[in-house]
């Protein structure tokens, strides 16, 4: 029997990863990471600002780099039989482009420009602006944020858009179009760049840009000249239409062909998002919630268009027919920072054991600590009186976008170690995920069951068990490490026509599930109270104590 594979490129935020699978058993072939190394560097970023930018030249080189390593591995008949190609990538990530479909910071003038470059999904440099867009759309007719949430994020398009465009006359002056990250580096493995051509990603519009079939499109020109007319005329020479990601984006250009060693005659999908395409390869089903669990995380629900497609569902980022599964209503919640306030608070640890006792006892810190604090927290009680943490580090994504927020631990006394506050600080992150949990029950989504991907997913039994505790359900963990590639591998597989539906492709390709865990009674009726403190704590530093402070 001939075997046909494709590759999935998974782009996150540090590394971008390719998997190389067989399409007919999901066996995989060959992996391969590489990390972007002007980002490793901290080029281009200042975390004081909340600037997060990268160069396309980390994806560029990150992408050839990860997929003729994964080919390597994978032997040349593997190469021989490559069908199809997609990706997937963090969002939203937009970056400014010229006429030709080019990055700016491609261009020698803009090289080491931070404004040309990838504006991170982390970035919140556009508060003011996701204000204004907010203020201006909740006060016409049509509501041009009510299949989002209601509420508009400085981490979309928009509204780095807009920023960008006031802060920089270079840019502005020489920014022709505006492109996703997911659009553009599929669209440069077609060789056709042009922003007025190239496919556009539904999952990326519908859920960042305020695209809607309702709206015709995006929102009109005479909406987003009263925002700021330096959007004037922007609209032209953006995009209407949008494809669902198991259309084919177009076939491999011949100079990444030679580049990678493939066929000439593989087939580039549409790209998406990396937690929903993870959500595919963790075979999310309707009233499902696929949690993509890393630095942040992302919450992916479906469910039948004509069960929930009539609802506005408030607070979250975004509702959207196809944005995940072809033909279901896709939904997105998610929260700004998990792992990364984890990743916060062993730097604080482990910074002051560098500066003092050297690189060397600080790397050995760095590979054990984490692991050490869970082994420990672990073997702690669970009380009514617990310190109870607010994990707004880096804002709140969902319910209610709010990126001015910021986090808090209370109810520290003499006793409170090192292991209590790092317990206090995994449940500040399961209770943020149970407030979103929440959110879908009161807007009338069930959830029947939850699934988990992602690095903490696999690595930390003590932040799963602490999750499904908090949440009270049960949580089943994807098997595959690399849910996202895989996902976008079966998307490669459906535009490539090795299969003709997305569920023929899950079918085929899946690896099922490795652990599920169960909330313990005791355990869970404890956290039912904490979590009630940490609303009302929440509630405090929203409305009175952050707005007082704001106000200073």
């Amino acid at each position: 029997m001939k075997e046909d594979y494709v590759i999935g490129i998974d782009f996150g935020t540090d590394s971008v990863r390719a998997l190389v699978v067989n399409a007919q058993t999901g066996e995989q072939a060959g992996t391969a990471v590489r990390e972007y190394s002007r980002w490793k560097q901290g080029k281009y970023c200042d975390a004081s600002l909340s600037q997060f930018r990268q160069h396309p030249l980390d994806y560029l080189e990150g992408l050839e780099g990860a997929v003729k390593e994964a080919l390597e591995k994978a032997g040349d008949h593997v190469r021989q039989n490559i069908r199809g190609i997609s990706v997937d990538t963090t969002g939203s990530t937009p970056v400014a482009v010229d006429r030709n479909g080019t990055p700016l910071s491609l261009l020698p003038e803009f090289a080491d420009n931070p404004n040309g470059m990838f504006i991170l999904w982390k970035d919140h440099t556009a508060n003011a602006e996701a204000e204004q867009i907010n203020d201006l759309a909740h006060g016409l007719a049509t509501d041009y944020t009510k299949y989002v949430g209601g509420i508009y994020s400085s981490e979309w398009f928009w509204a780095k858009i807009l920023r960008t465009l006031r802060v920089d006359p270079e840019v502005r002056e020489n920014a022709f179009s505006w492109v996703e990250h997911c659009d553009w580096i599929s669209a440069e493995l077609t060789g056709n760049t042009d922003p007025l051509t190239l496919k556009r990603s539904r999952c990326a519009a519908g859920h960042k840009a305020l695209w809607h079939q309702d709206f015709d499109g995006l929102p009109p020109s005479d909406f987003l000249s009263k925002l700021d007319p330096l959007l004037d005329g922007i609209g032209d020479r953006l995009f209407s239409q949008t494809e669902t990601s198991d259309a084919p984006m177009g076939t491999i250009s011949s100079g990444w062909a030679s580049k990678l060693g493939v066929p000439e005659n593989v087939v580039i999908g549409v790209g998406a998002f990396d937690a929903h395409m993870g959500a595919v390869g963790a075979l999310i089903e309707p009233y499902s919630l696929c949690k993509v669990i890393g630095t942040s995380t992302c919450d992916m629900l479906i469910a039948p268009n004509e069960e929930a497609g009539h609802l506005l569902i408030k607070g979250i980022c975004g509702q959207v027919d196809g944005s995940i599964i072809p033909g279901m209503l896709g939904m997105e919640a998610g929260q700004s920072a998990f792992g990364d306030i984890y990743a916060w608070f062993a730097k604080l640890i482990i910074e002051p054991v560098r500066t003092l006792l050297g690189e060397e006892a600080a790397q050995e810190m760095s590979r054990n600590l984490i692991p050490h604090l869970a082994k420990h927290a672990e073997k702690l009680p669970v009380t009514d009186n617990d310190i109870i943490a607010i994990d707004w580090l880096n804002g709140r994504r969902t319910p209610d976008a709010n990126h001015t927020l910021k986090g808090a631990i209370l109810g520290l006394n003499l006793a409170s170690d090192h292991v209590r506050i790092f317990k206090a600080l995994v449940e500040s992150t399961a209770y943020g995920s149970k407030s979103i949990v929440e959110r879908f029950r009161h807007e009338g989504v069930p959830i029947h069951q939850v699934i988990a991907i992602g690095g903490v997913a696999k690595k930390s039994p003590f932040v799963m068990q602490t999750l499904a505790d908090v949440l009270n359900m049960p949580i089943k963990v994807a098997a595959s490490e690399q849910a996202c590639a895989l996902g976008a591998a079966m998307f490669a597989a459906v535009a490539s026509g090795v299969y003709t539906s997305l569920p023929e492709a899950q079918e085929a390709m899946s690896s099922g599930f490795d652990a599920v865990y169960s909330p313990r009674p005791a355990q869970a009726a404890v956290y039912q109270t904490l979590y009630q403190k940490y609303l009302q704590t929440g509630a405090f530093l929203e409305n009175s104590f952050l707005h007082q402070f704001s106000l200073a």
